[in-house]
């Protein structure tokens, strides 16, 4: 049977804070300043986009290998990111970027970027 302790403490939670109607959920402060794109962050990923495809196709291998998990997922969304804005001769280089990191990262990584609301 259970044991009367005399506790009171959970008639003190007020419940009607979480009423469907009152619920407000809670907004990242990243994404509550941000109205439009960023030039800054154009700017990087245009860099970024030029030095990946500045890299000869036998040394990227050395690259990615270098690379933590953390730091791969940043580069696939570079790569990602990459791919929305295509210049000319970026695609084949981001593919071959994309197939070595997709082959160090597997599947999880290319989630982990899908999912993941920070946007590079």
């Amino acid at each position: 049977m259970a044991k009367n302790t005399g506790a009171s403490r959970f008639r003190k939670v007020d419940v009607d804070q979480f009423d469907e109607d009152k619920y407000k959920e809670e907004e990242d402060s990243e994404q509550s300043t941000d109205v439009g794109p960023n030039e800054s962050e154009d700017r990087a990923t245009q860099l970024v986009v030029r030095v990946l495809t500045s890299f000869k196709t036998g040394d990227i291998d050395a690259a990615i290998k270098s690379l933590d998990s953390k730091n791969l997922d940043i580069l696939m969304k570079y790569i990602y990111k990459g791919f929305e804005n295509p210049s000319e001769g970026s695609s084949a280089a981001l593919l071959t970027w994309h197939e070595k990191a997709f082959a160090s990262g597997g599947l999880g990584s290319i989630v982990r970027v899908l999912t993941d609301r920070k946007r590079v």
